[in-house]
């Protein structure tokens, strides 16, 4: 498994997908642009198992059906490193999320790696393999592509297959597998990569600090530069940048000459679209309500609430060293935070973490358990 295939015609294509349909997993992998357009754009589809290692070429086939008819095939685990832009990509082409996966990004953290950790990371601490990193921004939609770019794009495949089996046998050997489910059930629903585009608001940076009726306004300005980006497939940054909506909001403009005189509305944005900005933010006095900020996106603490995350942490170090966690992969800063706040440690926490710690966390923000030290060291009693 030295040198990948390069899959770029109907024939090798088959006989490639013939060969993968009879296993039982197999490492998958994409490269793609999308600095230019709102979609990405697939370039290279990387495909490996134990004695197969392959690049699909999707610019240089007409018909990718059998590639996706694969990927929802419900007898065989497709394994992916950090799966969310994989599997927006085939959703995008296909209406589907690729069934059922294996992130080993997501399932790390269960073996007391750091959560997000990067794939040459993993491979460098669990396979002892430095990756070369020159290829990071290759142009992937070149053609021919150079054999090192390929041999690079092969790597995330190539070794993917022994970081799968190492951390997937450590995981069955502990029984935690199971532990993953609800995880990977987040990851292949479809609704995460079709999110409304109302609720395009909640993903801009400043949003949460502008009064009510500025993020009222600025749900209305979002909605319209989403629908905008989606239909022209540019970036969203192309339409407007993220500052520029926070500003308009926050200044609530009701005339051209008001909205020029923000330094963030530059002339060509005022050219193209500073008509329909001033309509929308009339239209969003008109017919929206202040929309208070959400339960949970940003919390502030008094030094009290600081204190009592700080205990909620002793918690989780402690429980994480019972159980042999990163702590950072059972709860933020910001989840104890959300906790020491007043809510329930069930609500902020999902999944396998909130069957590890929640209870414990709830105790002691709730009084029924404290903290002491006994012998030199602190433990959680209840009380």
């Amino acid at each position: 498994m030295d040198t990948p295939q390069l899959i770029d015609d109907p024939a090798t294509l088959e006989e490639a997908l013939n060969r993968l349909a009879q296993t039982d997993w197999f490492a998958i992998d994409t490269e793609f642009i999308r600095e230019e357009t709102y979609w990405p754009r697939l370039c290279l589809v990387q495909v490996a198992t134990p004695d197969f290692l392959a690049c699909i070429d999707p610019l240089a086939l007409d018909d990718l059906g059998g590639l996706f008819d694969l990927m929802q095939d419900p007898g065989i685990t497709k394994v992916f490193h950090a799966a969310g832009q994989d599997l927006e990509i085939f959703h995008h082409l296909t209406g589907k999320v690729p069934a059922p996966i294996f992130d080993t990004q997501v399932a790390a953290p269960l073996l007391g790696h750091p959560e997000q950790a990067g794939f040459a990371r993993l491979v460098s601490g669990l396979l002892g393999i430095d990756l070369e990193k020159g290829h990071a921004r290759t142009d992937w939609s070149r053609r021919p592509l150079p054999a090192d770019a390929l041999a690079y794009a092969a790597d995330d495949v190539r070794y993917l297959v022994p970081l799968y089996q190492r951390i997937h046998a450590e995981l069955a050997e502990r029984g935690r597998l199971e532990w993953l489910e609800p995880e990977f059930a987040r990851l292949t629903d479809p609704a995460r990569y079709d999110p409304p585009a109302e609720n395009a608001w909640q993903r801009v940076k400043g949003g949460d600090r502008l009064p009510d009726r500025g993020r009222a306004t600025l749900q209305v300005l979002a909605e319209w530069r989403e629908n905008t980006a989606r239909e022209q497939d540019v970036p969203r940054g192309r339409i407007a940048r993220d500052d520029v909506l926070v500003d308009i909001a926050r200044s609530q403009p009701k005339s051209r000459d008001q909205l020029g005189r923000m330094r963030s509305v530059r002339g060509p944005l005022i050219d193209r679209h500073g008509e329909r900005l001033l309509e929308l933010v009339a239209e969003s006095r008109q017919t929206k309500p202040p929309l208070p900020a959400q339960r949970g996106r940003q919390v502030t603490l008094d030094a009290a609430g600081e204190a009592l995350a700080d205990a909620l942490s002793a918690v989780i170090r402690l429980r994480a060293e019972e159980v042999d966690l990163n702590p950072a992969s059972l709860a933020s800063r910001k989840d104890l935070a959300r906790i020491a706040s007043g809510e329930s440690a069930h609500d902020v926490l999902a999944g396998w973490r909130a069957g590890l710690v929640a209870d414990q966390l709830d105790a002691l923000a709730r009084g029924r358990s404290t903290l002491r030290v006994e012998q030199g060291r602190l433990n959680v009693f209840d009380d």
